[in-house]
């Protein structure tokens, strides 16, 4: 075969094909770099949202764990009050409870001093009545906020005591006159806490 025949057979037969094939090696390769990537991509798509779900249930499981060990904000305010059917200062107490928000169950009786030993009030911290407030004792004229910090604080003691009748204290009010006078802590021991202290005016 002389030369321009080779030349003659390369550019009408050999050329073609050799374009075709490297043609199709070329978008062979394409196909199978587009295949790949998009498999990348489904993986992941397939891996990324088990990862929200995860983290979502994560978050979930975290507020609930929170939300049982946050304190309720809505502790009910519920107080059974024992007092003489002759005592007047202690209705005056009773309606100031009302007035912050407590409910009250109300008893009359005439041997309030039964009440106070079956709920272990010292003797030098007793007053005109005796109140049961979720499961603390309330002796005497303690006013309200010092029974709602008792209630938050849930300390380790029988309750709080105003010893006797102190002139100012909620219920026994005169007048502009306020005698100073201590909230007292107690506990079955016998041991006795300063809880608040109110000056006089």
């Amino acid at each position: 075969m002389s030369h321009k025949e080779f030349i003659y057979c390369w550019q009408k037969w050999l050329l073609p094909i050799v374009v075709r094939i490297v043609v199709t090696i070329c978008l062979t390769v394409g196909v199978l770099g587009i295949l790949g990537s998009t498999a990348s991509t489904s993986n992941a798509q397939a891996v990324f949202p088990d990862s929200v779900t995860a983290n979502a249930q994560l978050v979930s499981t975290t507020k609930r764990i929170q939300d049982k060990q946050t304190p309720s904000k809505s502790t009910p305010l519920n107080a059974t009050v024992y007092h003489s059917p002759e005592c007047n200062c202690c209705g005056g107490w009773i309606d100031h409870l009302k007035t912050q928000g407590f409910e009250i169950t109300d008893f009359s009786t005439p041997d309030i001093e039964t009440v106070k030993q079956k709920y272990n009030v010292p003797d030098n911290l007793s007053s005109c009545h005796t109140a049961i407030v979720n499961g603390y004792v309330i002796e005497g004229h303690v006013p309200a906020n010092d029974i709602k910090r008792l209630l938050q604080e849930k300390p380790n003691v029988v309750g709080l005591s105003v010893p006797q009748m102190p002139v100012g204290t909620p219920g026994m009010e005169m007048g502009n006159r306020k005698d100073p006078f201590t909230v007292f802590a107690f506990d079955g021991n016998n041991s006795v806490a300063v809880f608040n202290k109110y000056p006089s005016s």
